[in-house]
């Protein structure tokens, strides 16, 4: 699955119904929308962009359309983190990382998972 050619907002939308593993618009409106001041016609649309653009399945259950994302949250979350690195990065992953060095609280197991991935982009790059 990849995010090209949708906006932030539906990034943002499509984050939150991969996370809850599916959702109504009723739901998606409660608990996305509101907050952000978005009407329940507003996520309906959005929803069934993202349905057209085959990020969302829609599947009637008990009288009303449960969407879920056809890829898995992982998936969905990689290719949000992808399409900001390329957007707002221009491609690199360098600024990311100087935050997490000099901002961000990481934990030790969220340190341990870097390192994992730092060792196999490496195994990667040598293998190439």
């Amino acid at each position: 699955m990849s995010t090209k050619g949708i906006g932030d907002q539906e990034l943002a939308l499509l984050t939150y119904i991969a996370e809850r593993g599916g959702a109504t618009v009723g739901e998606v409106t409660e608990g996305f929308g509101a907050p952000r001041g978005l009407a329940r016609t507003t996520v309906l649309t959005m929803m069934e962009r993202l349905r057209r653009k085959k990020h969302l399945v829609r599947r009637r259950t008990q009288g009303v359309y449960r969407y879920t994302s056809p890829a898995s949250q992982r998936d969905v979350l990689r290719d949000v983190v992808g399409s900001f690195v390329e957007r707002t990065l221009g491609g690199s992953v360098s600024p990311f990382f100087a935050y997490l060095t000099e901002s961000a609280d990481v934990t030790d197991e969220e340190l341990t998972e870097l390192e994992t991935l730092v060792h196999s982009l490496q195994k990667r790059k040598r293998k190439s």
